[in-house]
Order: C-alpha cells, then structure tokens, then sequence
C-alpha cells in the first residue's frame, strides 16, 4: 500500500517551487499525496529561516506533531530548507522525534534518507555544503495547471548583512539558458499561461558565463514561446538592474508591466549599513525610466523597519521614498536579529516598541499610497488570469478572484458566466471599486475566454476525478502551505 505525504512550505516562491520538487521526487518513489484531514504516513516541513518567527513556527508544529506521531509509529517527520541548513543536528536536539533533516543543496536524497531512518530506525541528518543536484533536473509535482515558477538560478552573491540566505543557499549558480527555454516550452506545451522566472538575485543571472545580457535576452526569448501569454520575474537587485531589461520588458509583448524591487530603505545610510550597493537616488532613478518605458507598470517592494542604527531621520527619509516611488504594493518587515548574520552584531539594536510604532507609520503610508494608485484604475478595462487560492469563490455575490497582467488581485462578479468561469480561464472586466491591496469589478465579464489550462483544471475536478491541489495552497501548519509574513523577495538579497 502507498504510503500518503504532506508537505508544508514556509517563506518564499524559491521555497514553494523546492515543495514541488520535493512532491515531484515523493510520488516518484510511489507516495501519494494526503487528502482530507487524517494523519498522513509522512509529513515534510520546508522551512525558510529569514525571520525569527519561522524558527519558532517550525518548533512549534514539531511539538503539536508528537503526540500524533506516537498514535502512529509508522508515522515520518522530515525538515528541509533554510532552517534545516542552519540549525543542522539542532533539530533533532530539540525535536528527537524527527525522522529526516536535509539542507538546501540535497533535496534529491530525501527518498533514500526516508528509507534509510525506516531501516535503521535512527534519525537521518544530512546537510551538504554545495549543490549536489540542480533543483530543477529533479522531477516535480506542479501546484497549477495554469502557472508555473521557473528557476534561472540558485544561491546568491551578494552579502547583504541582514540576510542569512547565502550562506545557507550558497553562492550563485546559473542554468543555461537553453535548459530554461526547454522548461518554459514544456510548461507551455502542456497548457501553462503564465511563468514566474526565479532567482535570489534574478537580474544577475548570466554572471557566472559572462555574460551581462543574459537576463534582458531571456526575456525576450520568452516571447518567442508559442501560447505562453505571460512572464514575470522575482526578484531583481537595484545594483544589477540594467536598461536593456527594461527595454525586454517594454517590448516583449508578453512579459508583464510588473516589478517587484525590494527597497529596503529609503536612508543612505541604512542602505550602507545593510551593504546594499545602491543609493535610494539610484533606485528612484530605476523607477523612472520603468515608468517612461512603461507608463502603466505595477512597481512593488520590500520594506525593513527597525535596521540597527537606524534614527527617526533616517526613518523619515523611507516614508519619503515610498511616496516618491508610489508602490502599488509593499511588503514592510520590522527587523528580525538572526544568528549569524553581521546586522546581529550591529550596536544601536532598536527597542521593540520603537519597531513597532515605525511599523505601524509605515503601513499607514503604504496604504495610502497603494490605495492612491489602485484609485486610478476606477473605470479602466482589466484581463484577468482567473485562480484559486486568490480567495473563495462568493456565493453570495458571484465573485470570483484573478490577477491582472500587472500582478493585481482582482474580485470580479461572474453574471451569467458563473458556471462557465473555470481557474485558468482568462476573463476581460472593468474596475469599479478600488481598495487597498485589491480591486473589484463588480459588472458583468465583457469577455471571457475558455483555455486548455482551464480545461486541464476542470478534468482534474470532474466528478470521480482525483482530487488535485492548485493554485496558492491554503494557510495553516496542516495545509501545503504555511506562510510566516516572508515573501519571495525577503527571502533573498535582491
């Protein structure tokens, strides 16, 4: 009999798309995924180790898991990813009754280490110091039949002193480009609208064979792919952001107006505290030529608050940077001391209410400005890539939920199209209410356009089909997901 897996993804895109992997490489080796609320034979945590509620997150599942595991002694407990890459026999220290630890470098071990704790009845501590592997020759198990993440690179260069990922993911190793266009083309073949390319440092990409070029020429190769309708990337570094990217973008038809920079700070100083190799001068600059070349261009963000040393002018100086870039969104992280990193040892460590009450100014400015920007759209013609796990579908008002060409989330009223509407089918609406972080269209589809992808969602939730997730997972410790407040760009140094 098959024994059934769960798989439970903290942080970021990267993290999410090594869960595939990690699924890809489980059913190969005959597990099959749990459905419905019982207790499965093997539950896999992919943990992120960016943010210190991550670390307490992740021990405090194990403790939850306990007293399942000892009701089934059959029962595996595996850890991978960041975390597992920094604490190594640490979690087994605390947490004995887990079966698996692995790292970042040999995610393809983890069915021979399964089996090797089975034999032996002993834990499996397993940490590689360098790739053993690229993730992305390993087999995967995709979450979407219509989206799909696509790794250029792995590891990172830079040595931001906030940011533990590249001592845990190693330092920058990138595929050839012949290899990313042949997956690209793959998930396009297959039905796929919509590719999310993926790198720590995504805009660097090409800087292990020479060539500077490399990301801006990827781009538009990625135009040249027959029924791929859209590209993003996530997420690109300020110090490498060159304009033939921007003009890729500009001219590429299917690569979206959309990109997400992180910030960081809008202070000099705190941006050469955190040995980031730009000034705000040079990111606002970045901003403006995106928006001559592209007018309609979603710009989005990562924000710290609470960087040590950093004065209530310096704080000052990020508020001012937000209204001047007018994000259309941001993700705002107060400060988080990690072991390891040089920002630890900083002196000026802030107290935490000081944190808190920049925290809380920040997120007033972001709304504003995020709700100013999404205010412009009011009356404006939107397509929209329908999903799921983009919110439940409103019974009571017919609502489903999708995400423009420029990565904004839109609920829109269904009409008579309501049974018609599937995920990955592509819908054209106008906006009618604008809010903070998402807009509303709440008038009849002007069109809406059946796709293979939308098909290939609809056999798989047939009648008598198996059940498979797509789409964002759900929230929660038991669900495919658990999201800790990181997101893809926070999690690595762009």
């Amino acid at each position: 009999m098959s024994r059934s897996y769960r798989v439970v993804t903290y942080g970021c895109q990267m993290n999410v798309h090594d869960s595939e992997r990690i699924a890809g490489l489980l059913e190969g080796a005959g597990y099959v995924r749990a459905t419905g609320s019982g207790t499965p034979d093997l539950v896999v945590f992919n943990t992120c180790a960016v943010r210190e509620n991550a670390d307490n997150r992740l021990y405090g599942n194990l403790g939850h898991l306990r007293p399942t595991k000892d009701r089934h002694p059959g029962m595996q407990i595996a850890v991978g990813g960041c975390l597992a890459q920094k604490d190594r026999g640490e979690i087994v220290r605390r947490a004995p009754w887990v079966d698996v630890v692995f790292g970042t470098h040999n995610i393809g071990s983890l069915p021979a280490l399964l089996e090797r704790a089975r034999h032996n009845a002993a834990a499996e501590v397993e940490i590689l110091e360098s790739l053993e592997v690229f993730p992305s020759t390993l087999p995967t198990r995709r979450e979407s039949t219509y989206a799909g993440w696509v790794s250029v690179s792995v590891g990172c260069n830079n040595t931001c002193t906030f940011c533990i990922v590249p001592s845990l993911r190693g330092r920058e190793k990138d595929r050839r480009p012949g290899e990313i266009l042949a997956e690209v083309e793959a998930l396009a073949a297959e039905g796929v609208l919509e590719i999310t390319l993926l790198g720590q440092n995504v805009n660097s990409y090409g800087a292990e064979f020479g060539d500077r070029y490399a990301f801006g020429k990827l781009l538009r190769a990625c135009g040249q792919v027959a029924g791929l309708e859209r590209v993003r990337f996530t997420s690109p570094h300020p110090k490498d952001f060159t304009d033939d990217v921007i003009a890729a973008m500009a001219q590429t038809p299917n690569v979206c107006h959309q990109l997400h920079m992180p910030l960081q700070s809008g202070s000099d100083a705190v941006l050469r505290a955190m040995r980031r190799s730009y000034r705000r001068e040079r990111y606002l600059g970045i901003l403006e030529k995106v928006r001559a070349a592209m007018p309609d261009a979603a710009i989005t963000t990562d924000i710290i608050v609470g960087f040590p040393g950093e004065t209530e002018a310096d704080f000052q100086q990020t508020l001012d940077a937000v209204r001047r870039a007018r994000f259309a969104s941001a993700f705002t992280f107060q400060y988080s001391k990690r072991p390891g990193t040089p920002a630890a040892e900083l002196p000026d460590q802030l107290p935490k209410q000081v944190v808190q009450e920049r925290y809380d100014r920040l997120m007033a400015v972001v709304e504003e400005v995020t709700w100013a920007q999404n205010r412009r759209l009011v009356g404006e013609r939107v397509e929209v890539l329908v999903a799921v796990g983009e919110g439940r579908k409103d019974e009571r008002t017919g609502r489903m939920s999708g995400r423009a060409r420029d990565g904004r989330l839109v609920h829109f009223a269904t009409g008579e199209l309501a049974a018609a509407i599937r995920p990955g089918d592509i819908v054209e609406t106008v906006v009618t209410y604008a809010a903070p972080h998402h807009l509303n269209a709440d008038g009849a589809p002007l069109s809406h356009r059946r796709t293979r992808a939308g098909d290939v969602w609809a056999a798989g939730h047939a009648p008598g089909a198996p059940k498979v997730l797509l789409g964002m997972p759900v929230v929660g410790a038991e669900a495919a997901v658990a999201r800790d407040g990181a997101t893809a760009a926070s999690c690595s140094t762009s």
